[in-house]
């Protein structure tokens, strides 16, 4: 009989990242529960975590390669599927060029180091100026207002919650997203601690969300109308002399510019299109200036609309002027044990970030982060001519369900010359493939989070390793991606892995150690693949050994032997030093933010028809239990009541003569699709919302617990040409559309 064991865990699905302990008889999960000892999440779990086990005995869950033979996936060895993309992918780039190939990334990544690191490595060797991820659907706009005010695409200041007083949330739910470029484990405990030591909590959002429930104020808006609110709030700080700058006056440029910009954006100018009254805009900016101790937040639904740029760049604004950025109890600045490019480098002053290096071939969009919009993908490959998509590498990647009008790029999927997918489903993207590389289950990998550290709660350093020996005969997941580097170098799919990993991280040493780079190298020989990329950064960064010059600082052998990880403390102010901006400032009015707000002040007047046939406005949500698509097929989250589910208020569910649970069709572009309708004043009226990520009834996928109640697919209605200009970043949030009973 097997004994049983106790593993420590980091979960990876979702952003919280909580400690698990995952407690194992043989290759069997027998309990998982948070461990309280976790320096950073302490004891917190929410169902996803459980769900673990069902992700890792997943039948569905690929566990071979695939090939498509007469269109149909077929079982093949590993030496075969890379025989078959050796075969087949480098005569494409060979006869068309490197931008024949694209390659796209999901959010799954983040929660594997192994993708998330060598997929960079894999983006090099591919040399394709088309490069595309899940993060112009949903974040973008974030990391581009972060990039231009601060000098990093990923300095992104977090609300310091367990010490604020007062807290204005716009367009998130922390409480079914446990935060979202913000890692917040248990956030319901922290904003009830918040509210029991006197302070108060707002949420403002087109839904009464899980968190707006939990808040002492809510406030309905009208979706996409955040910028109109934001720069209204700014406007009243500086016409009533509430601007204060505190200890930040010297280190910010662009105070009288940003006061200009904002000058059109009178309360009741705002008022009418957001439909949040003047007195309450004017009550909104004067709490958070008289607050000691406050922060503004927004998240997905700021993010995901025609202004999400300009809206992220006013949040951060208003913290500014308040007084309440890199203050204890406002918006401040994680200081990660590694990877984070604010703590790289000189202090103070830096090269700031440049976009638009590049532009997609057909429609002209920028480049933001060295990506293209994923809005973009399908006309590229429909789009014949010099620079034709006629290749893709998808990594953990959905976009036929996540991207706007999944259908016409499931169509041009089907027209691709050659498709690899690195997934652990076959799924509604997955299916187009020629080759289906598995991924291994979370519990079969070691993990440090690489992303997520960088806008965390509280500094800290975490890794755990495998539960489980990988079956028998399967690749790690990096080297699954080295071996497609190879290939894409010209190595072949038989190259050494061990001697080309060897050879590009001592390339990237180089760069920074010089002629000590053998030295360096030597220091790190105990690990390998990704382990060997995180020691490497953990040694060089703020809290690190240097590679021997201070003996008390981190290396991944002190944070593996810490089950529960090692506390770093918590966020402490970090200006100057975390800038990296060229002139060594705060950037309040940075120059293409300026040039994209006469946009929003154009709209500031826009007529709202009030008629009884005015179309909808609709919203996306997020379910505590279904984060992402791939998790639908997971019995312990799918289960209960029905969740894809269009939310309507009730005056609008009667002047459309709809009850509860009847079907509801929703139209946009000559695109249809049904959901039950469930009635609900938490719906602003006029607004109606349906979750992300839902539609498995296409042929071909198999996955057969999500096949069981599929869903209406969001995005299938949504439409690809609507885009932020700046980020890239797709509208998901405020697209009219008309709703009527189905037929």
């Amino acid at each position: 009989m097997t004994s049983p064991q106790t593993h420590y865990r980091i979960c990876p699905l979702c952003e919280a990242c909580c400690g698990l302990e995952v407690r194992t008889e043989g290759r069997k999960v027998v309990a998982i529960r948070g461990l309280e000892s976790d320096v950073f999440s302490h004891g917190f779990i929410c169902p996803k975590a459980v769900a673990l086990k069902d992700l890792h005995e997943d039948p569905d869950r690929l566990r071979q390669p695939l090939v498509k033979r007469d269109g149909r996936h077929v079982p093949v060895s590993w030496d075969e599927a890379f025989a078959e993309i050796e075969r087949r992918l480098p005569p494409i780039l060979a006869a068309h060029g490197r931008d024949a190939l694209a390659l796209t990334v999901g959010n799954p990544a983040a929660h594997k180091a192994g993708l998330l690191l060598y997929f960079a490595r894999l983006a090099r060797a591919a040399g394709t100026k088309n490069l595309y991820s899940a993060s112009t659907l949903d974040q973008m706009p974030k990391h581009l207002q972060a990039g231009l005010m601060f000098g990093t695409l990923f300095s992104i200041a977090v609300p310091d919650i367990v010490r604020t007083d007062y807290m204005l949330v716009l367009g998130a739910n922390p409480i079914a997203s446990n935060g979202s470029l913000w890692t917040v484990p248990d956030f319901r405990g922290k904003a009830k601690a918040l509210r029991a030591r006197g302070g108060k909590l707002v949420v403002i959002d087109p839904r009464r969300t899980e968190t707006a429930d939990a808040a002492d104020e809510h406030h309905f808006i009208r979706p996409g109308t955040d910028v109109h609110l934001l720069a209204a709030m700014l406007n009243t700080l500086f016409a009533e002399g509430r601007v204060r700058l505190g200890r930040l006056e010297p280190l910010v440029a662009g105070l009288d510019a940003l006061q200009q910009a904002v000058a059109p954006f009178t309360p009741e100018r705002a008022a009418a299109r957001c439909g949040i009254p003047a007195d309450t805009i004017r009550t909104l900016a004067r709490e958070l200036a008289d607050a000691e101790r406050g922060v503004v937040y927004g998240r997905i639904g700021t993010c995901t609309q025609a202004f999400g740029t300009l809206s992220q760049w006013l949040i951060d604004a208003l913290n500014t002027v308040t007084g309440h950025l890199d203050e204890p109890g406002g918006a401040m600045f994680s200081k990660a044990a590694a990877f984070g490019p604010n703590t790289m480098g000189p202090p103070g002053k830096g090269r700031g970030i440049i976009t638009g290096r590049h532009a997609s071939r057909v429609s002209g969009a920028p480049e933001v982060f060295g990506e293209l919009p994923m809005v973009k993908l399908a006309e590229e490959i429909e789009t014949g001519g010099a620079g034709q998509v006629r290749a893709l590498i998808t990594i953990a990647s959905n976009p036929v369900l996540s991207a706007p009008n999944g259908p016409r790029l499931s169509k041009a999927l089907d027209a691709l010359d050659f498709m690899v997918s690195v997934d652990i489903y076959l799924n509604e993207t997955s299916r187009h493939a020629d080759v289906v590389l598995p991924g291994v289950s979370p519990l079969q990998d070691g993990h440090y989070d690489v992303a997520f550290p960088q806008m965390s709660w509280r500094n800290h350093a975490r890794y755990s390793a495998p539960v489980f020996a990988r079956d028998e005969g399967q690749p790690a997941e990096w080297q699954n991606l080295l071996r497609l580097t190879a290939i894409l170098k010209g190595l072949g799919a038989n190259a050494d892995l061990q001697a080309l990993d060897d050879e590009l991280t001592a390339d990237d040493v180089r760069k920074l150690a010089g002629e000590q780079t053998p030295a360096v190298m030597a220091a790190v020989s105990r690990w390998q693949g990704p382990e060997r990329l995180v020691d490497l950064a953990l040694r060089a960064g703020p809290y690190g050994d240097r590679f021997g010059l201070k003996p008390d600082g981190l290396n991944l052998a002190k944070v593996a032997d810490a089950p529960g990880g090692i506390d770093l403390g918590e966020l402490q102010p970090r200006l100057p030093e975390m800038l990296r901006t060229p002139n060594g400032k705060i950037e309040l009015a940075p120059a293409p933010l300026l040039a994209d707000l006469p946009r929003a002040v154009a709209d500031l007047d826009a007529e709202l028809d009030r008629s009884g046939a005015a179309p909808m406005s609709i919203i996306g949500r997020r379910e505590l239990r279904s984060n992402n698509s791939w998790m639908h097929n997971l019995p312990t989250l799918a289960k209960g009541p029905l969740r894809c589910t269009l939310l309507m208020h009730p005056d609008d569910a009667q002047r459309l003569g709809l009850s509860d649970g009847a079907l509801a069709e929703v139209k946009r572009a000559g695109r249809a699709i049904s959901a039950p309708v469930a009635i609900s004043d938490a719906m602003m009226r006029g607004v109606v919302s349906l979750p992300h990520g839902w539609g498995h009834h296409l042929d071909g996928s198999q996955l057969a617990v999500a096949a069981e109640r599929p869903g209406a697919n969001l995005n299938a209605v949504l439409d690809e040409s609507l885009y932020d200009p700046l980020s890239g970043n797709a509208v998901l949030s405020g697209v009219a559309v008309e709703v009527a009973a189905a037929t």
